[in-house]
């Protein structure tokens, strides 16, 4: 005999819980009976109110929405109750589930997590993975538990990291990735065939929520670190620096992801193939410091070699090139003293 499709409950905020519930409305192995996402909350410079993208998907396919601030009450919690889930899944969601939320479904609750768990539980496990360097990433689908992302794992795929992949394509790919794996593990779920494998906490990291202050590049590091650091927290909260100039006020600039250059010389000079048309001579490869142009890119100094732009946004200015900063800003048109220091 076939079996009825699951009841579906989704949970779910951003647009990364946005393209789960697109895998989910489109299998016809389940039915998503309805979608819980977090209340409309003011956003942007006119702090109008914006609905998740999980509730603009939701109402477009029909699909009731519930936005609880939490379920601190047993309203919130019967109310849920009431919608007899077999699977309550969640991804990107924003709230911590109680016992009794986590209770309610018959097949148990199930996640959608963008990290290779144990490593990098918590709130930015993609950020935090292509900040750290890693290789590799990946999804993992796992049963709920009370405590965070500790629960044990039905299914894991691996994706590799790309040396200029930043965390927003990362995004839309481990998104694509997590939708296809769910559907899998949901399939094995209704089946009786889910195998469920426990965590090993002694390997777990943790992956802290991202803040403004995370965008702050540190130039003392080597530049395949700053180049990692850069493209983990692009698109937001956005790499920046504050530049030093002599008898100016400091420049605050964003930049986004380049490439890793040349490597200085022992004595921390700064390479030959440096454009020195636009640099102050002789200018020293301590970190921080921008000597020149390298391929009409910005050449900073970082610890070990020359870390090349090729985009710099001053504040509250729109994006420009590397030459055209250099000389609206440093006064380096003809390398009559342009040299600055980013802090």
């Amino acid at each position: 005999m076939p079996r009825p499709p699951l009841r579906v409950v989704f949970m779910g905020t951003p647009g990364f819980a946005a393209v789960i519930l697109r895998h989910l409305l489109e299998w016809d192995g389940c039915e998503v009976v309805a979608a819980y996402t977090q209340p409309d909350r003011p956003c942007g410079r006119g702090q109008q109110c914006r609905p998740p993208e999980v509730k603009l998907l939701a109402l477009e396919h029909g699909v009731p929405v519930y936005q609880p601030l939490n379920f601190k009450t047993e309203e919130a919690v019967a109310e849920l109750r009431s919608l007899r889930p077999d699977v309550l899944v969640v991804a990107a969601y924003g709230l911590i589930l109680p016992q009794s939320v986590l209770d309610i479904p018959r097949l148990g609750p199930v996640n959608v997590h963008a990290s290779l768990l144990p490593r990098l539980r918590g709130a930015a496990p993609i950020q935090r993975a292509v900040m750290a360097g890693d290789a590799v990433t990946g999804v993992t689908i796992m049963r709920m538990e009370a405590s965070l992302d500790t629960g044990p794992m039905l299914l894991q795929k691996a994706m590799g990291i790309g040396i200029d992949d930043t965390a927003g394509d990362l995004h839309d790919q481990l998104a694509e990735l997590g939708g296809r794996l769910l559907v899998e593990a949901l399939g094995k779920l209704a089946a009786g065939t889910a195998v469920t494998i426990p965590q090993d906490h002694e390997r777990a990291t943790y992956a802290a929520k991202l803040t403004k202050a995370d965008g702050l590049i540190d130039w003392n590091r080597p530049a395949a670190q700053v180049h990692a650091h850069i493209r983990g927290v692009t698109p937001w909260p956005g790499a920046y620096c504050t530049i030093l100039r002599e008898g100016q006020k400091d420049l605050r600039v964003s930049l986004g992801p380049g490439r890793i250059g040349p490597a200085l010389s022992g004595d921390g000079a700064a390479p030959d193939c440096v454009d020195h048309a636009a640099a102050a001579p002789g200018a020293p490869g301590t970190p921080g410091t921008i000597v020149g142009l390298v391929d009409e890119r910005l050449a900073i100094a970082c610890a070990d070699r020359l870390y090349l732009v090729d985009s710099i946004r001053p504040a509250d200015r729109k994006p420009m090139d590397a030459r055209a900063f250099l000389c609206g800003y440093l006064n380096a048109c003809e390398c009559d003293g342009g040299l600055a220091v980013c802090e």
